[in-house]
C-alpha cells in the first residue's frame, strides 16, 4: 500500500492557498503600496531641494528668474493647468543645476559646490499615466515658485496614495500640516503663501 494525497486532498490544499493568496493581496494592496514608495520619495526629494536652496540663499545669492506669477515644472507632458498651482507654468523637464534646470537656480555657485548632482523629477515621471490627457497629469510634476525680489521660493508636489492626501491618515499636503494656502499640494519652502 503507497501512501500519498489523494486528488481531492490537493485541490482542497490548492484552493485554500489561493483564497490565502487572494485575501493577502486584497489586504495589502500593492498598487496602493507602490503609490506610497512614489509619495515617499516625493517628499524626500523636495526636503532635499528645500535644503540646497537654503544653503543656496544662506550662501548669499538670491538671484533667480522664477516670479510668482511664473513657476517652473519638472513635468512628463503639458502642465496640468486646471489647478491654480500651475496655471502660469512654464515646463521644463531638464535636471540641471547649473540655472538650466526646472528650478532656475545655478548651484554650482555655492561657496561649497552644488550640494546635488542634479535636480529630481518626479518618480512617476515618464509613466504613460503622465500624459496631457491623463486626469491625474499633476501626479507627474514638481513646481518651484518664487520670488526674485524677495528671495524667497516654495516647492510643490501632488501626493497619489491615500494615505498621503489631505483625507488619508498621513497627510501631508492639508494647510494646516504643510502651512500652505493649497490644500492638495504638498508645499515645502521658505514662503508658503507664494
Amino acid at each position: 500500500m503507497t501512501k500519498g494525497f489523494t486528488l481531492i486532498e490537493l485541490l482542497v490544499v490548492i484552493a485554500i492557498l489561493a483564497v490565502l493568496a487572494t485575501a493577502v493581496v486584497l489586504v495589502l494592496n500593492p498598487a496602493e503600496l507602490l503609490k506610497q514608495g512614489r509619495d515617499s520619495t516625493r517628499i524626500s526629494d523636495l526636503a532635499a531641494l528645500n535644503s540646497a536652496l537654503a544653503l543656496y540663499v544662506a550662501d548669499g545669492n538670491t538671484t533667480w528668474t522664477a516670479t510668482t506669477t511664473c513657476s517652473y515644472i519638472a513635468s512628463y507632458g503639458t502642465p496640468h493647468t486646471t489647478d491654480t498651482a500651475t496655471t502660469t507654468c512654464s515646463l521644463i523637464s531638464s535636471t540641471s543645476v547649473t540655472s538650466t534646470g526646472w528650478v532656475n537656480v545655478n548651484f554650482s555657485s555655492i561657496s561649497s559646490g552644488s550640494p546635488l548632482p542634479r535636480l529630481p523629477l518626479d518618480p512617476n515621471n515618464g509613466s504613460t499615466n503622465c500624459a496631457s490627457t491623463a486626469a491625474n497629469t499633476s501626479y507627474c510634476q514638481y513646481v518651484f515658485k518664487a520670488s526674485s525680489t524677495t528671495g524667497v521660493y516654495k516647492l510643490m508636489a501632488n501626493m497619489e496614495s491615500t494615505k498621503y492626501t489631505t483625507s488619508g491618515g498621513g497627510d501631508v499636503e492639508s494647510n494646516t500640516k504643510d502651512g500652505g494656502i493649497l490644500s492638495t499640494w504638498y508645499e515645502i519652502g521658505s514662503n508658503l503663501s507664494l
